[in-house]
């Protein structure tokens, strides 16, 4: 539309006016176009990384991809073994003396698995000359791995009833204590049941399946009912758990959502699982690593409140707005919680901007950052006054040039920008993002908190949706005792068979000695 009018005025003074009124219009559609333009790349940039998401290579893909790589690299290398060429030796390749021919070298198979012998004896009489006497020069022994596929077994419990001849008295043995009341299933059945759900994420219609190929007929409702049963039995043991997390001075915490069932129709809403990680072992400590989990049917600030009532120390968290309470001073002026934020989430947000359209700034942005995270892996394990003594001499230097440069490059981007707010996010959160200087103790970033929500994003491919809020609290207590057993190198199923079965009459004063760290097998 043309706003010139179609006579201009003959007066100098009308004319500048006209010249303003378009200058004020003209300046006035530069700024939409600009803030047109800073949306479409921030729509861009979270397009993006959704479809990235969506599309592309999970980690477990590219494990996949590694595993067949390394498959056909072996079988290249074994059947080029067989071509009889002349190498020279090494750690590695081991020699045929007598054809010379290169042998793969094998790990030995473990000591502690179970052996059947089988003895292949030549025949009695000499096949040369006919002689039946022989002299023994050895044996060569070849090991071979078989496996020995998982079976059930009935276990009968008897108990017989005694009469005394004298009183007529009757007696009979006490009813073994079971992991489910009135229930058919073995502590062995039970943790196998949990353990490939939670750990091995396979839904239960999915054992349902695999246990009817051997005509065991397990229904969903009957696993679920057992799952509900355990977490009752195993309480106390979870809230040992629980109290011990709680009592760390610094704790790792994230969530992600969970589709559940509504009751009485067959839409699902979207629940919460929350887990609270204590990881010191980045800082030499000998702490135990431990995760407990929640659940909760929403993303309300009311629940990590309430997880962490009785918490007090350092929090090392995402930006979510619930967190902000928990930091707050109370009447007496005192914190109870310290606020420690997560580079990885700031790296984040400039490597979907790189990856969607190579900005300059953003790769400036990521290769400051890397040299923070270079930094961290050469100081993993060590003390945590050693670990603040190398910060301080060659991280804070890093850190101070970053932030003048970010200050920098905000005063030239458009506010509505990717590159602007993934700038705002990281100076907004200056303070607690540098807390880790004056700490040994604190981490960079709050990755130990993800690695234990893989567990359920990887679950919750395959599981869809829980059942109930009752699902998604067994699931939570689940989780929070197999990825503890995780952390410290602890079979989970062995754990749970064991525990299951002594749950049953362990004191209840006594239950920090089943929790897994501290669990000794009988």
């Amino acid at each position: 539309m043309n706003s010139t009018p179609e006579v201009l005025p003959e007066n100098i003074a009308g004319l500048h006016a006209i010249i303003a009124s378009q200058q004020a219009l003209l300046a006035e559609k530069q700024t939409l176009l600009v803030e047109r333009d800073a949306e479409i790349e921030l729509l861009r940039v979270r397009l993006a990384a959704l479809l990235r998401q969506r599309f592309g290579k999970s980690s477990e893909k590219l494990d996949l991809e590694i595993e067949q790589l390394e498959l056909m690299l072996n079988v290249l290398e074994t059947s080029g073994s067989e071509l009889n060429r002349e190498r020279k030796p090494d750690t590695e390749t081991k020699f045929d003396n007598v054809s010379n021919k290169i042998k793969p070298s094998r790990k030995s198979l473990p000591k502690d698995l179970p052996r059947e012998e089988i003895i292949h004896a030549p025949e009695a009489t000499c096949p040369s000359c006919g002689n039946e006497r022989y002299s023994a020069l050895g044996e060569d022994v070849t090991e071979v791995l078989e496996f020995v596929p998982a079976h059930f077994k009935v276990i009968a419990h008897h108990r017989p009833k005694w009469s005394c001849r004298c009183c007529e008295t009757i007696r009979q043995a006490p009813v073994p204590d079971y992991p489910i009341t009135r229930g058919r299933a073995g502590p062995g059945l039970l943790s196998h049941i949990l353990v490939s759900k939670f750990c091995d994420h396979l839904p239960f219609y999915r054992q349902n399946q695999i246990y009817a190929r051997q005509d065991i007929d397990l229904s969903r409702s009957t696993m679920a009912g057992w799952t509900t049963q355990v977490v009752t039995l195993l309480r106390p043991l979870l809230e040992a758990l629980r109290i011990s997390v709680m009592a760390s001075p610094r704790l790792h915490t994230d969530d992600t959502p969970v589709p559940v069932l509504k009751p009485g129709n067959k839409k699902t809403k979207t629940g919460r699982l929350w887990v609270y990680v204590r990881d010191n072992r980045p800082y030499g400590s000998a702490d135990p690593p431990a995760a407990f989990y929640h659940y909760s049917p929403d993303r309300k600030a009311i629940h990590p409140k309430t997880h962490l009532k009785d918490f007090t120390g350092i929090l090392q968290a995402d930006g979510f707005p619930g967190y902000l309470d928990l930091y707050k001073a109370d009447m007496n002026g005192q914190y109870r919680i310290a606020e420690a934020a997560c580079m990885a989430h700031v790296r984040r947000k400039f490597h979907d901007i790189f990856a969607s359209n190579a900005s300059p700034v953003a790769k400036e942005a990521i290769k400051r950052i890397g040299a923070l995270y270079d930094i961290e892996r050469e100081i993993r394990g060590q003390s945590a006054e050693d670990r603040q003594i190398v910060r301080e001499k060659r991280s804070k230097p890093l850190l101070a040039s970053f932030k003048g440069w970010l200050e920098e490059q905000k005063a030239m981007l458009p506010g509505k920008s990717a590159l602007g707010v993934a700038i705002r996010y990281a100076l907004t959160r200056w303070a607690a993002l540098t807390l880790y200087l004056t700490d040994g103790t604190v981490d960079i970033d709050n990755n130990a908190a993800e690695r234990a929500i893989r567990i359920i994003t990887l679950g919750r491919k395959n599981y869809l949706f829980a059942g109930s809020d009752t699902g998604g609290e067994s699931a939570a207590a689940m989780y929070s005792l197999i990825q503890t057993c995780k952390l410290n190198g602890i079979n989970p199923e062995a754990y749970l068979t064991d525990i299951l079965n002594r749950m049953q009459s362990y004191p209840v004063n006594r239950v920090q000695e089943l929790l897994p760290w501290s669990w000794k097998p009988l």
